[in-house]
C-alpha cells in the first residue's frame, strides 16, 4: 500500500498545477489581457480564474503535504 502512495502525491501535485495554471490563463483571458478567444473581457472569467487558481493551488498542497487525518 505505501509503494502506491507514493505515486499519488506527486499526480496531485502535477494536476493542482496544472489547474492553478488554467485558472490564471483564465482569469487573464476574462480580464482581456490575452484576447483572441470566446473568453476574451467575459466578466465570468475574470472572477472565476481565480478561485480556480485557489482550488489548484489546494489540490497541489495537498499532494505536497500529505491529508491531515
Amino acid at each position: 500500500m505505501k509503494g502506491s502512495n507514493t505515486v499519488k502525491k506527486p499526480l496531485w501535485v502535477v494536476v493542482g498545477g496544472v489547474v492553478a495554471v488554467l485558472g490564471l490563463l483564465f482569469t487573464l483571458q476574462g480580464a482581456d489581457v490575452i484576447s483572441g478567444s470566446a473568453m476574451s473581457g467575459t466578466t465570468f472569467w475574470a472572477v472565476a480564474g481565480p478561485i480556480i487558481i485557489v482550488i489548484g493551488l489546494t489540490v497541489a498542497t495537498v499532494g505536497v503535504r500529505g491529508r491531515v487525518r
